[in-house]
């Protein structure tokens, strides 16, 4: 069995697990009304305060989308680095390091909760609603730049919760203000990147190009002016290299790990 198909096999059996809770479409519509409710806020100050320079709530909401709907798939299918500093404390690492397979791809699929889908569907909506509001009609090119940048938000958000779990490996437990760059990272794509202060515009643009694969593909797709034709195409490669990049934290850490029977 290669990787891949052991990752799969990981989320069958975690499915499986979690469909046994009877409760599990109750989780499914609360994550779903929390995350129809979150921009709520945004669009009421729009309502009543009207655009901001070139920017309506379109606008804002289509890189919100964005990047919600890619926060959303990283969450979905790889969320097993949220529960890895555990197994450092307790441990219970020791046995994924005995096994024949991938450290990465164990832990991948340590954990998949089918309640975090809503958070892909909200995203998808707002996405959908964003590009009718604005009148936009779909070509397959634009299509695919959407999809580019789903892919490399993806692996963005992945790259960020694997370098925030291999904090665990120098620290023992995972760190609070590592928040900011997963659970309220996308949170910031509701105020325009233009009108961000110069250093946090900065930080999410090259340290951690969020606004990559978010703002840059929704203005070539939207025609937006101030942003050069081609580099909404530069979603995928951003993502692809910090993704690449948090896989070498990953591996000095391994190789920094000292066991509980050292």
């Amino acid at each position: 069995m290669n990787g891949f198909a052991l990752y799969w096999r990981y989320l069958k059996m975690n499915l499986l697990a979690g469909l046994q809770y009877k409760g599990w479409p109750m989780q499914l519509i609360g994550v779903l009304v929390t995350v129809i409710t979150d921009p709520l806020e945004v669009l009421l100050l729009f309502a009543r305060f009207g655009s901001i320079g070139d920017w309506p709530a379109t606008r804002v909401m289509l890189v919100y989308g964005l990047s919600l709907t890619a926060f959303g798939l990283a969450e979905l299918f790889s969320r097993g680095f949220d529960y890895f500093p555990s197994q450092v404390r307790t441990g219970s690492f020791d046995r994924i390091l005995l096994r024949p397979r991938s450290t990465f791809l164990q832990i991948l699929g340590t954990r998949f909760h089918l309640h975090r889908l809503a958070r892909v569907v909200g995203g998808l909506f707002v996405i959908v609603w964003s590009l009718t509001k604005q009148g936009i009609s779909l070509k397959l090119q634009q299509l695919l730049l959407l999809l580019c940048a789903l892919i490399g938000g993806y692996l963005v958000y992945t790259g960020i919760f694997v370098i925030s779990s291999a904090v665990a490996f120098w620290t023992v437990q995972s760190l609070d203000w590592v928040n900011i760059f997963t659970n309220g990272s996308y949170q910031v794509a509701k105020v325009p990147p233009p009108l961000l202060p110069g250093w946090l515009r900065n930080t999410f643009t090259f340290f951690m190009p969020m606004f990559v694969c978010s703002y840059y593909p929704a203005a070539n797709v939207c025609g937006w002016e101030g942003v050069p034709v081609g580099l909404g195409w530069l979603a995928l490669p951003a993502g692809i290299a910090f993704f690449t990049a948090s896989l070498v934290v990953w591996r000095v850490g391994v190789r920094h790990y000292a066991s509980t029977g050292s």
